[in-house]
């Protein structure tokens, strides 16, 4: 068990990384997989992720040089911050690529079980042969709404997990026991109960992207994960647009380049406030124009 997905999303790397070693990221990114890196003395190596193919991380991009030193390969599908998903031919491909480079392929799955509109996303450990080179991460914050209990688990290849498990062994304890039941009552909770929270979720988003795109953005419907990711007009970064909704419109949202260089142009907005808080958010965005 890990305390927390990006507790265990941060230790990999004291497993695999040694000094000038390279670890293969997307960008843009959860930040914590440079990171973690960064903290073993290794370097990242990112490979843009571009609207025009889907968000997908393009193995092809990656330089040979690049995949036969490296390390390690991080993958998130559904995707944070860009809500894009990922089917098992994809994760299919992805195997193979890190069995033919000798790479630990990574994949953090902390938003499998936040889908909508009858889409399931898959686990790279479906794929036959994934165990062989693959070590998936979970969590309860997002399936279970448990974002401050800290509960997460790592997957997969057995090597792989034991190596985690011996660096953390020298680092905490794990969790404790009350915690614990705390996580098997949410991993026993019915599938009725996870598609009505997320059912919740699907409202917000459906209201979050009409709003933006009544105003002059062009919005696209994720088909999972908690965040609405789209462009800012032209002439604006995504950090002066930022500005721009909090200073005309007192409203806060993510600036893309905060994920990663490629993230520049974007902004996130985040699904996890209240009904009331999005609703007054809408409402003080309605009838601008951009």
């Amino acid at each position: 068990n890990l305390i927390g997905a990006k507790e265990g999303i941060a230790h990999p790397a004291l497993c695999y990384i040694d000094p000038g070693d390279i670890s293969i990221s997307p960008d843009p990114a959860y930040p914590v997989y440079e990171i973690g890196t960064m903290f073993a003395g290794g370097e990242t190596h990112f490979v843009p992720l571009r609207e025009e193919n889907g968000y997908l991380l393009d193995f092809s991009k990656i330089p040979t040089d690049v995949a036969r030193k490296a390390k390690t390969l991080w993958l998130n599908y559904p995707n944070n911050p860009t809500g894009a998903v990922a089917d098992l031919a994809y994760f299919e491909e992805a195997v193979a690529y890190a069995k033919e480079f000798d790479l630990y392929l990574l994949h953090d799955a902390c938003y499998t079980e936040v889908t909508f509109d009858g889409y399931v996303a898959p686990s790279i450990l479906q794929v036959p042969g994934a165990k062989d080179v693959t070590m998936e991460f979970h969590s309860l914050s997002k399936t279970a709404n448990m974002t401050g209990w800290r509960v997460g688990a790592a997957v997969g290849n057995s090597e792989m997990v034991d190596a985690l498990m011996r660096v953390k062994s020298n680092i905490d304890s794990g969790l404790s026991q009350a915690i614990q039941e705390m996580g098997i009552e949410a991993m026993n909770l019915p599938q009725e109960w996870i598609d009505g929270n997320n059912a919740i979720y699907k409202r917000r988003r459906d209201k979050v992207v009409a709003a933006l795109n009544e105003i002059g953005l062009e919005a696209k419907t994720p088909k999972a994960t908690l965040y609405i990711w789209t462009r800012v007009p032209e002439g604006h970064t995504s950090a002066s647009f930022a500005e721009k909704m909090l200073e005309e419109r007192d409203v806060v949202v993510t600036p893309g380049a905060s994920y990663g260089t490629s993230g520049e142009g974007y902004i996130r907005l985040s699904l996890t406030i209240p009904d009331d808080q999005i609703d007054e958010g809408i409402r003080r965005i309605s009838g601008w124009s951009v």
